[in-house]
Order: C-alpha cells, then sequence, then structure tokens
C-alpha cells in the first residue's frame, strides 16, 4: 500500500467471529484497540490525543495478510470473513461536487447531453469553444466569476453546474448513510440502469464533532454519468447505491508529519484494468481544486448544520474520462469486473473491483446491528 513509516494510520477491520474492530497501523502490522472508552472509530477520532487513546491495542497481523483477506472475502462475497473495512463508522458520509473547473465543464456537458454519451464530443467542442480557460482560475463567489457567468448566459450555456463551479455556494451531498461505504479490495457497485459511468478518485477528510478535520484518506465517489445527466434531481439515483462508495485503506492521522497542506499538494493518479488487457490511467491534483478543502468543511458542517458522530467528506475530482472504450463517440464506461487501483503519497492505495450493485454483497450491517454486536461484546 506504500504507506509512509512515520504516519499513523488508524481503520477498522471485520475480525471473523467478533465483528468490527478498530485498528492502527505501524510499521506494517495491525493492532485492535477497540476500547470500551472508544469503541467506535467515531469515538476515537473525538479524543483531544488520538495518539494517546489508541496506544496499545492487540496485535492482528501483518498488512498483507490483511489484503490477501480481504480480497478472498470479496472474491467468495463472505460478508462474515475477516477483512478490511472502510476507516468509518458511525459519520455519515458526505461528497463536494463540481470542485475543479475541468471536471465542471464535463459535468455541463452531461447535462447539455441530457446523459446520451454519444452526444457529447459535439457539445464538448462548442462549451470549449465559448468557455476556453477562463475558468479556470476563478475563485468563486468572485466578482470575475460575475462577470463569466454573465458572458455564459448570453451564450446560452449557463447551467446548475457553473452555478455550484464559480458561484458563491458549494455542492454539498450525502454519499451514503453511516455504515454503507466499502473498503479497501471490496465490490464497488454501479446500478444496472447505467450504461454511462466512471470511478471519481477523491480525497476525503475525516472531520470530528467539533468540525476539527483529523485526518484524510482515499475514496472512489462512484459515478452514473447518464443519470445525473438526464436530471440534477436524479442524483440520488446517480450516487447512492448498494456499495457505490468506497474508502481507505486507511485514515492518515494529521500530525507533523502530514496535515491539510500536505492535503492540498496531493497529486492522485487512477488505474482502471479490465478484461482483454483494457487499461485506462488517470491522475487529480489538489492544486488545482477551486476550492479549499477547509471552505468545503465549513459549507457541509457548522453552525447551520451538525454532525454528533463527525464526518467524512469526498473533496471533489479534476478527473473526468473522455476517451472512447467500445464505440468511437460512446467515451469511457465501466465493464463488471473493472479493477480500480487509485493511489496518493502517504495515503496509500485504495483498490476495489467493480460489479452491478445488485450483485455485490448487500449492506445488512447497519448502526443497529452495529450497536448489538458492540454490546454483546460489553463495548457499550
Amino acid at each position: 500500500m506504500e504507506l509512509d513509516r512515520d504516519g499513523l494510520y488508524l481503520g477498522r477491520v471485520w475480525r471473523e467471529g467478533i465483528g468490527p474492530c478498530v485498528v492502527t497501523l505501524r510499521d506494517g502490522r495491525l493492532r485492535d484497540v477497540t476500547s470500551r472508552a472508544f469503541p467506535t472509530l467515531s469515538a476515537l477520532l473525538a479524543a483531544e490525543d488520538i495518539p494517546e487513546a489508541c496506544a496499545g491495542g492487540e496485535e492482528i497481523g501483518p498488512i498483507g495478510e490483511w489484503e490477501a483477506m480481504s480480497l478472498e472475502a470479496a472474491a467468495r462475497r463472505d460478508a462474515g470473513a475477516s477483512r478490511l473495512l472502510a476507516p468509518c463508522d458511525l459519520q455519515v458520509v458526505k461528497a463536494c461536487g463540481v470542485t475543479f473547473a475541468r471536471s465542471m465543464i464535463e459535468r455541463v456537458i452531461e447535462e447539455r447531453a441530457g446523459g446520451d454519451p454519444s452526444r457529447a464530443e459535439a457539445i464538448r467542442a462548442r462549451v470549449g469553444a465559448v468557455v476556453g480557460e477562463r475558468l479556470r482560475d476563478l475563485v468563486p463567489g468572485s466578482a470575475a466569476a460575475a462577470e463569466v457567468r454573465a458572458v455564459l448566459q448570453a451564450e446560452g450555456l449557463w447551467s446548475q453546474y457553473l452555478e455550484v463551479g464559480i458561484g458563491p455556494d458549494a455542492e454539498v451531498f450525502t454519499k451514503c448513510p453511516p455504515m454503507a461505504a466499502v473498503g479497501w479490495g471490496a465490490e464497488v457497485g454501479l446500478h444496472p440502469v447505467s450504461r454511462w459511468n466512471n470511478p471519481e478518485p477523491e480525497v476525503v477528510l475525516a472531520v470530528d464533532p467539533r468540525g476539527r478535520v483529523r485526518g484524510a484518506t482515499l475514496g472512489n465517489d462512484v459515478n452514473l454519468r447518464d443519470v445525473e445527466g438526464r436530471s440534477a434531481l436524479l442524483l440520488g439515483k446517480a450516487k447512492d447505491n448498494n456499495a457505490s462508495a468506497a474508502i481507505g485503506p486507511f485514515l492518515r492521522l494529521f500530525d507533523r508529519s502530514f496535515g491539510i497542506e500536505d492535503v492540498r499538494r496531493l497529486d492522485l493518479t487512477l488505474l482502471v484494468e479490465g478484461e482483454g488487457g483494457y487499461r485506462m490511467e488517470g491522475r487529480s491534483s489538489m492544486a488545482e481544486i477551486s476550492r479549499d478543502p477547509l471552505d468545503l468543511v465549513a459549507q457541509a458542517m457548522g453552525r447551520h448544520h451538525q454532525y454528533p458522530d463527525g464526518m467524512m467528506l469526498y473533496l471533489g475530482t479534476l478527473f473526468a474520462p473522455v476517451e472512447d472504450r467500445d464505440a468511437p463517440g460512446q467515451g469511457f464506461t465501466h465493464h463488471p469486473g473493472d479493477r480500480v487501483t487509485i493511489a496518493a503519497p502517504g495515503l496509500g492505495t485504495l483498490v476495489n473491483r467493480v460489479a452491478l450493485a445488485t450483485e455485490a454483497p448487500e449492506w445488512t450491517f447497519g448502526l443497529g446491528a452495529l450497536m448489538r454486536n458492540l454490546a454483546q461484546r460489553g463495548l457499550l
């Protein structure tokens, strides 16, 4: 996973016969630090001194063994097998969209194409001719942004995506409920109605109940371009389906070796590998984000909206694939069985395989099941 030896990494695993456990990763080995004081990762992230709170614990093996067990569990679709889980539990999973100029244009194209990939290329050429590079350095909500808005409206190209891209208010939506995200090695799900979809490599921030950003990890905000392109009111169907949110592999705690400034400079890489030797590579650079990560946190959480168990916040992506996969003019779309690898320095590598949401393991272990499990273990 190429994690830094200096970093403190927090996560969750499923231990067969026990259930979900909070773990730390140091020097390539996992330790179970679940305790009555901190039975959940959300509780641990609210501690004042997180390293002190998660000191000690039971060693449960090297990370390589857990990677192997996770892949085996996913292949068998065995929800009771030992495996890595998403590094979040009680936190709601929120996401910000249209936070990069380049991907913002692709959202406009999806809308203009009405979800039809065959119309996208012609619309892309027209929008590009009008917009050019003028959006790249705009500060959302600024006077310059208002001027560009007027130009685009005059050209008949104004869009709800441009509104959240360069207007004062960010797009913030619920990606999935607490406990619904999947972790490293798991299948990610596509709604079977979709014929135009893609991965979205993103940084995900862990925010405690007081609004403090305590760490960062990687995420795949699985996206159905055709569904959202038909109507922005279908965002829930496009974004929130069984196994459609992947987070992991571990949460890197902010400390002297890694913090928000490092997040602002991160470069993410993406690799999609499919049948017949298919490969697609991509990247997303946080240096090109239009809104600062801390501004996105403040727009999602504050006096206007509290999250007593904290939140996980996807920050959006620069990546928007346009190269054809199946036929000229059709662009990229996933095939079941695709292996998606997202990586960033200091945060490691998130690996998932694509399946239909109707074929990935059903989500059955929710908040009630977690509370019952912790109570049976004497942790509540």
